[in-house]
C-alpha cells in the first residue's frame, strides 16, 4: 500500500519513439478478429495495452527499455491501429479474450501487464477473468467502468466524448479526425507542445483509416456493459495480483491508486511528473523510471 515517489527526470518527448529494430510483427486471428502485435525481448512475458487517440506504437520507448529482460507483447486493441476493425466485440470482456488469444498464439501462459487509458479497462477485464496468468499488473491514468467512483467519474465535462458516437458522429469527424484528436490531445496534457507534432500526424492517419473512428466510437458505447461486467467481476473477489496504479501529475495523479483500491488488494500507487494524460508522450523517461522497477519487484 505504499506510494512511489516521482522522479525528477523532465519530460521530453515530440515525436513517436521506434520500436527496437528486433521487434517482429505478427497479425494473429483470434477470437473473431486479427490483432496487430508487436512482439520482442527475452524473458518473462510483459503485455503493453494502449487506449485512445493512440496505438500499440505509443510503446516504444518503454518496450525499448524493458526487452532486455523481458518478452515484450504490443498490440494494438481491436479497432484501433492496425489491427482488424469488426463490427462488434468492444466490450472489453471480449477484448480480454482478444489478449488471451494472442498470447495463446505466442505460446505464453502467464505475464505482466502494463496498460493505459482503454487499455487499462482492457487489462482489467483480462486480469479479472484470467487471474491465473497475470502475474503483475500496472494502470496507468484512466479509471475502469463499474469500479470506485465510476458514476461521479462520468460527471465531469471533459468527459463528454464518452457519449458521443453513432453514425452521424461518424459523418461529422470523416476528414477532419486530426481536428477531433487535438482536442484530447490538448484538453489532457499538462503542456500541449509534449505532444508533438509528428505524432499527431502519425495517430490521425493511424485513426482515418477506414472503420477506426466508428471502432473508437464504440470501445466508448460499451462502458455500460463494461461496468456491469466489472461488477460481476468484483463480486467473485478484489484481484490480488500486485497492482501499481500510475496518474499523470496533472491528471489522476495519486486518485489512481484510490480507484484502485475499490478492486485490488495489493496496491501501489504513483505519479507521472509534469505530465497530464498522455504520459508516454509528456515524459516518456518517468513512465519508464517508475514502471521498470515494479515489474522487477519479487
Amino acid at each position: 500500500m505504499s506510494e512511489t515517489a516521482p522522479p525528477t527526470t523532465p519530460p521530453v518527448s515530440t515525436q513517436i519513439i521506434p520500436f527496437p529494430d528486433d521487434f517482429r510483427i505478427a497479425e494473429i486471428a483470434t477470437n473473431g478478429t486479427t490483432i496487430h502485435v508487436r512482439v520482442g525481448g527475452q524473458g518473462p512475458a510483459v503485455v503493453l495495452l494502449h487506449g485512445y487517440g493512440e496505438t500499440g506504437d505509443m510503446w516504444g520507448a518503454l518496450a525499448a527499455a524493458l526487452a532486455p529482460r523481458h518478452t515484450v507483447v504490443v498490440p494494438d486493441l481491436r479497432g484501433m491501429g492496425l489491427s482488424a476493425k469488426p463490427d462488434g466485440g468492444y466490450d472489453k470482456k471480449t477484448q480480454a479474450g482478444d489478449v488471451a488469444g494472442v498470447l495463446d498464439a505466442l505460446k505464453i501462459d502467464t505475464a505482466a501487464l502494463v496498460t493505459h487509458d482503454i487499455g487499462n479497462m482492457v487489462g482489467f477485464a483480462f486480469a479479472a477473468l484470467h487471474r491465473d496468468r497475470v502475474t503483475k499488473f500496472a494502470l496507468i491514468d484512466a479509471p475502469v467502468p463499474g469500479v470506485g467512483p465510476w458514476e461521479e467519474i462520468l460527471k465531469n465535462p471533459l468527459l463528454w466524448h464518452f457519449r458521443f458516437g453513432g453514425p452521424d458522429m461518424e459523418r461529422l469527424v470523416a476528414g477532419r479526425e486530426r481536428i477531433y484528436l487535438d482536442r484530447f490531445w490538448n484538453e489532457f496534457s499538462a503542456d500541449p507542445s509534449h505532444f508533438g507534432e509528428a505524432a499527431r500526424q502519425h495517430y490521425a492517419a493511424l485513426y482515418a483509416l477506414p472503420g477506426a473512428m466508428r471502432a473508437g466510437f464504440a470501445q466508448f458505447a460499451a462502458f455500460d456493459q463494461d461496468a456491469i461486467d466489472n461488477k460481476a467481476f468484483l463480486a467473485e473477489g478484489k484481484l490480488t495480483v500486485p497492482v501499481l496504479a500510475l496518474g499523470g501529475e496533472k491528471s489522476f495523479g495519486l486518485a489512481m491508486a484510490d480507484i484502485m483500491k475499490f478492486a485490488a488488494t495489493d496496491v501501489q500507487g504513483g505519479v507521472v511528473p509534469g505530465s497530464g494524460h498522455w504520459i508516454m508522450e509528456e515524459n516518456p523517461a518517468a513512465t519508464v523510471a517508475l514502471v521498470e522497477p515494479f515489474l522487477a519487484r519479487a
